[in-house]
């Protein structure tokens, strides 16, 4: 399924010249644009997370990229909100009045950022939702380009089930609970542990130690302490869990595979060194990149095949053998999207 979802990624030869290569039109995008609506050089894109989070640093210099790539007006990364959805609202606001006419957002509220996006709308701003999507069915803005969140946990956990030979007790640490995108994510390792007929066990599920490192790390550390004797693997499906995980495991000396997420110094540090059996990664630039690209096309006049897509932006699972070369797949899945848009997504009459 590709529902709402919630890594670092240099931007590479794969990208250059994103925007001279035209897909829904004969036009060049900037000629186009000029004719039905705002040029590039009129857009100013404000990419807002809804915090600070490691996860979000590549979209802070993918905004300078998306600028000089694309020849925008403007590009900024404000993460001011402080996982508040009132002060994201005025981040939003703030922005809007300082001219910025297109936005890229990760909500705060999965279950109230359709509100925000439809206001955006009302003002006839172009709103992608990016790395994560509204709760439930209905997306508001023009589309949302996320990771499928339930298909990454259930790769993780197919992982880590083939890295404990298919039998064990497993534990999920993850972000909180009250998050549809966590809810999906425990779905994801339910489905695989279910697959294996009973021969692995989900010991227990750890929500909410997402916050921050120190949270997480308190967390693992409990969780070794009472039962990591019983702990054949653990899945993490959030950032800082992963990394509490990758550095605890390893400080134990215990032989748990450790199935990360993203990509932490420490976890590819880990994967090499073998105390952590693998990750699966995002595709944070490629969010940050083509949502850019694709806001500046409905500024320009474009419009959406199918108002409130969802298109999944990508998880690719890296172990031993593939630890050193996983940037050209994220590459190569960052440019068959921008060009997914262009043939599939986007109307450029």
């Amino acid at each position: 399924m590709k529902r709402s979802p919630f890594l670092r990624l240099g931007l590479g030869a794969a990208l250059i010249g994103l925007v001279t290569t035209a897909g829904c039109t004969r036009k060049s995008d900037n000629d186009e644009a000029a004719a039905t609506g705002k040029g590039p050089e009129q857009v100013k894109v404000a990419l807002i997370p809804g915090g600070a989070h490691p996860y979000f640093q590549p979209w802070k210099t993918a905004a300078a990229d998306a600028k000089t790539e694309f020849k925008l007006g403007d590009a900024t990364f404000n993460e001011t909100s402080g996982w508040d959805q009132t002060k994201q609202n005025d981040v939003v606001k703030s922005l809007a009045a300082q001219g910025y006419n297109a936005f890229g957002i990760f909500g705060v509220a999965p279950e109230n950022i359709n509100s925000t996006f439809e206001d955006l709308k009302r003002q006839g701003f172009p709103v992608g939702s990016l790395a994560s999507c509204p709760a439930g069915d209905v997306n508001k803005a023009d589309f949302c380009l996320s990771t499928d969140v339930e298909e990454a946990a259930y790769k993780a956990t197919k992982a880590a089930v083939e890295a404990i030979g298919g039998k064990g007790n497993l534990v999920h640490l993850t972000g909180n609970k009250v998050d549809s995108n966590t809810q999906r994510r425990i779905a994801g390792v339910e489905k695989a542990v279910g697959e294996t007929g009973g021969q692995v066990k989900i010991l227990q599920v750890v929500t909410d130690i997402d916050t921050d490192l120190q949270t997480a790390q308190k967390a693992v550390a409990d969780l070794l302490a009472a039962k990591g004797d019983q702990i054949t693997a653990i899945v993490t499906t959030a950032y800082n869990p992963a990394v509490a995980a990758a550095e605890g495991v390893k400080q134990a000396k215990l032989p748990t595979k450790v199935i990360a997420i993203d990509d932490d110094k420490a976890i590819l540090d880990g994967i090499k060194d073998g105390s952590v059996a693998g990750t699966v990664l995002q595709n944070p630039v490629g969010q940050a990149m083509v949502g850019s690209y694709v806001l500046m096309r409905l500024a320009g006049g474009c419009t959406m095949n199918q108002p409130g897509v969802v298109v999944d932006s990508g998880s690719f699972a890296v172990t031993k053998a593939n630890v050193d070369n996983y940037e050209t797949d994220r590459e190569a899945k960052t440019t068959e999207l921008r060009q997914a848009f262009d043939s599939q997504y986007l109307n450029c009459q």
